[in-house]
């Protein structure tokens, strides 16, 4: 995220881009910004650039003479005079300068030169947090320049000690833009790893005994050198970053292994990170000090959030609750849910039991139907007289005992029980003869 060396930085790009070009025409925005229209139109203009912490402010000067005098009469949408847009970065923003067929593809506001063929200065916003406010003024909620307004910034921070802002850990503190105008995420992180502070100590305890003394108001170096404490670095670290000049932040050539090759603690392989109470992550060694949230996690690598807001922190924001209303409707829509789904068990398992029936029964007719059926004419007690009348036809002198009782046989020994046998039963003995079976 650019923070204020940055656009310090992109100051310094647009005045010297644009030192002696002239820009022509009305300022002209994208249909899909959201931001105001900047009503300025003037034939010749200059442009020149200045930043203040977070800010940066561009001022439209136009040239005048005396054709344009006379022209200003005739058409009222000629300006003539000053009109000094300022622009917040966000997240993303930048100034470029390209030619009229190399427009990037987010140009949200551009100005356009007058020489041919034409170029144009525009704002690059791709994720679109940032803005302008034509006929705007720095922002008063803001605090001195924490690079350029080195005394005011510190008298600022001491003469508002009592401020709730600094109730906070110092890592959130040093996101207040009321205070610390132009800090944002990696520069605490090595603000606070040169002056080994935990970044979750109390800020007040922290800047108690800060004062600048009168033998100590002398130049930033000299501050370096004597007094290297957490305000005077707030002001020489983001320096430091300016010196590495466009190699360190380029928005032309988007070139950033020099900044990186510079930090020595915001996303450097053994450094330890928190995410702070406003969702931010402190990079940070050894101790976090006494102030850490509760239940901390550790941001996973590789995975950061994306916040929809300049990460400018003037007050505590309250955290939004969550309606209980919503989570009550979901419940008995569960229940609802199992319900139906034991209903549907129920269901399925007796249409599987009828279907089971409904197999076996047609199996059983089937293997009843494949059964021979023997048939039998008369009653039991026709049968026996039949069977005993034909029995007396081939020997009359054996008489059948009545149904249900057991043939007596009286012993016979020798050759008249063998006459018998034989004579009875002709084919080896057998108890009925084998013109019965068919019966």
């Amino acid at each position: 995220m650019p923070e204020g060396p940055e656009l310090h930085l992109a100051s310094l790009f647009v005045n010297r881009i644009c030192e002696g070009v002239v820009f022509t025409g009305p300022v002209e925005k994208s249909e899909v910004s959201k931001c105001p229209e900047v009503p300025f139109c003037c034939d010749a203009y200059r442009i020149k650039a200045q930043s203040r912490g977070k800010e940066i402010r561009l001022t439209l000067t136009p040239i005048k003479n005396d054709d344009d005098h006379r022209k200003s009469k005739v058409d009222k949408n000629i300006s003539q005079q000053p009109m000094d847009v300022v622009f917040r970065f966000g997240m993303s923003g930048s100034f470029r300068f390209t030619g009229l067929d190399e427009l990037p593809k987010h140009a949200h506001l551009r100005f356009y030169t007058n020489e041919t063929p034409h170029q144009v200065l525009s704002f690059v916003d791709p994720r679109r947090f940032g803005g302008w406010q034509p006929n705007g003024n720095w922002q008063a909620d803001r605090g001195p320049c924490i690079m350029f307004e080195y005394e005011s910034f510190r008298e600022n921070v001491h003469s508002n000690l009592s401020d709730k802002a600094f109730d906070r850990p110092i890592c959130e503190a040093l996101l207040n833009q009321k205070y610390f105008n132009g800090v944002g995420n990696y520069l605490r992180a090595e603000i606070l790893y040169r002056t080994r502070i935990p970044p979750f100590e109390n800020a007040r305890t922290v800047l108690q005994g800060l004062e600048l003394k009168d033998e100590d108001k002398k130049t930033a170096d000299t501050i370096k050198i004597e007094t290297p404490d957490l305000l005077s670095l707030c002001h020489t670290v983001p320096l430091e970053v300016v010196k590495l000049g466009g190699k360190g932040y380029d928005p032309q050539t988007s070139n950033y292994a020099i900044i990186i090759a510079w930090m020595q603690c915001y996303g450097v392989d053994g450094m330890k990170s928190i995410r702070d109470r406003n969702g931010r992550t402190m990079w940070f060694t050894g101790d976090p000090g006494p102030m850490v949230p509760k239940d901390f996690k550790s941001p996973k690598g590789g995975k950061r959030k994306v916040q929809k807001h300049d990460h400018d922190y003037t007050d505590s924001k309250k955290a939004k609750k969550k309606r209980t209303g919503d989570v009550a409707n979901k419940m008995p829509v569960k229940q609802k849910q199992i319900k139906n789904i034991k209903k549907e068990t129920k269901t399925s398992r007796s249409e599987r039991g009828s279907k089971r029936q409904k197999i076996d029964e047609k199996t059983i007719d089937a293997e009843e139907t494949k059964r021979p059926i023997t048939r039998r004419s008369g009653t039991g007690q026709e049968l026996q007289a039949k069977i005993k009348s034909k029995r007396s036809q081939v020997n009359p002198k054996i008489n059948l005992p009545s149904a249900g009782k057991a043939p007596q046989k009286k012993r016979q020994s020798g050759k008249a029980a063998e006459a018998i046998t034989h004579d009875a039963f002709p084919n080896n003995g057998l108890s009925v003869h084998p013109c019965f079976y068919n019966l």
